[in-house]
């Protein structure tokens, strides 16, 4: 009897220290849980680009702020922060969005991280030149600090798209080169191409769309992209190999004008309207370019489309063509981005044809056109030649 009271007394003790343990082990937890949650809850340290040298983006107006996009993004900001730019002659820009593209609306600024810069750049999307509205000098600097981290994100998760520069990834080299015939409205077949550029092979597809071109039986080439010095660049490469380009270039087939994206300004359509007065003093076929053949393309097309008489369907559908071959969205594979991108891209572009308060989807696009093109100084002769030269009436 005593023995069996001593191994239950025994017993006892075991379970008490046992349980005395759990209890210890369990204070211990939340202790340490209690220590991560605080260390959690305190804020990171917010990223800092500070003093960093910048120069000026003519092409479509903006700065460079010497920080490569992947050196930047390292330093801890992500896109769709909210950042603050302060230029060291005291111009701010508070509230900024930081997107990996030209996802604000026309007029309005953002930091951007475009595939292909060397640096990240701030600049007023399809709007004036940032450096000259900011009054920059090449000696200025610029510090950039976080404002809100993902403020914005939203928007860069709904636009955020990319491409690849590699032939194989795409089912013909029309698609890759974003090479068609432009059909909309009264525009004969085979009268107006539409592509990336024949000249400028950053994205190795100069070579693809020379090709096409030459079977196309091109005879004229307004780019939207160049001038005659940035074309002189290209040719001096050792890898050069356009040679249709090059002799519709020596013949003077090739008008390069120099295009921003700023289409509502007075500058873009007397240099547009410039453009395409020569072009029709021209024999076609004519191909438009710009870099990608996307947004400066996009819009020329649209213009001519709209002057030829094409609807706001057509319109609509030859431009996203674009967005399929680049990134494969189309009405029915996503239809979510697809309407985000006529919305945000496409609508306000016809909108500053059609006019303001116009309805885009039924008013007659052609009247808004011509008047965009003698706003910029073409004649209505100028422009029934155009017509003509388009439509083969």
């Amino acid at each position: 009897m005593k023995r069996a009271l001593s191994l239950l007394f025994a017993i006892l003790m075991i379970c008490s220290s046992l349980l005395t343990g759990c209890g210890k082990s369990s204070d211990a937890d939340t202790a340490a849980d209690t220590q991560t949650s605080a260390d959690s809850a305190v804020p990171e340290e917010s990223p800092k680009l500070e003093g960093c040298t910048i120069e000026h983006e003519p092409e479509f107006g903006g700065a460079y702020i010497r920080c490569t996009i992947d050196d930047f993004n390292a330093l801890g900001f992500e896109y769709g922060d909210s950042v603050t730019v302060t230029f060291s002659n005291g111009y701010v820009m508070e509230d900024l969005p930081y997107y990996n593209g030209y996802y604000t609306s026309v007029g309005e600024p953002l930091l951007i991280a475009y595939h292909g810069y060397p640096y990240i750049k701030a600049a007023i999307n399809n709007g004036d030149d940032l450096f000259e509205v900011a009054g920059l000098k090449d000696d200025d600097t610029a510090t950039i600090t976080l404002f809100g981290r993902g403020k914005y994100l939203p928007v860069q998760d709904a636009r955020n798209i990319s491409y690849v520069d590699i032939r194989e990834k795409y089912d013909s080299d029309e698609e890759f080169a974003n090479f068609r015939s432009v059909r909309a409205g009264e525009i004969e077949e085979n009268v107006l191409f539409r592509s990336a550029s024949p000249c400028d092979n950053q994205h190795n597809r100069a070579t693809y769309v020379d090709d096409l071109i030459e079977a196309a039986g091109v005879e004229f080439i307004l780019d939207l992209a160049d001038y005659d010095d940035t074309i002189a660049h290209y040719l001096e490469d050792e890898d050069f190999s356009c040679d249709y380009f090059l002799t519709l270039y020596n013949t003077m087939k090739v008008l390069p004008i120099g295009l921003n994206m700023n289409f509502p300004s007075q500058a873009f359509r007397e240099k547009l309207a410039g453009g395409l007065a020569i072009m029709a003093e021209n024999d076609g076929p004519y191909l438009v370019h710009c870099t990608e053949g996307k947004d400066r393309t996009g819009f020329v097309c649209m213009l001519l489309e709209a002057l030829c008489g094409a609807s706001y369907d057509e319109i609509v559908e030859d431009y996203m063509i674009t967005y399929d071959n680049y990134y494969g969205i189309s009405k029915t594979s996503q239809s979510d981005r697809y309407d985000v991108i006529v919305e945000s891209v496409l609508s306000p572009m016809i909108q500053c044809v059609a006019g303001d308060g116009a309805d885009i989807t039924t008013c007659d696009l052609s009247v808004g056109a011509r008047e965009y093109l003698i706003s910029g100084g073409m004649t209505d002769e100028q422009i029934d030649l155009l017509i003509s030269r388009l439509t083969g009436k």
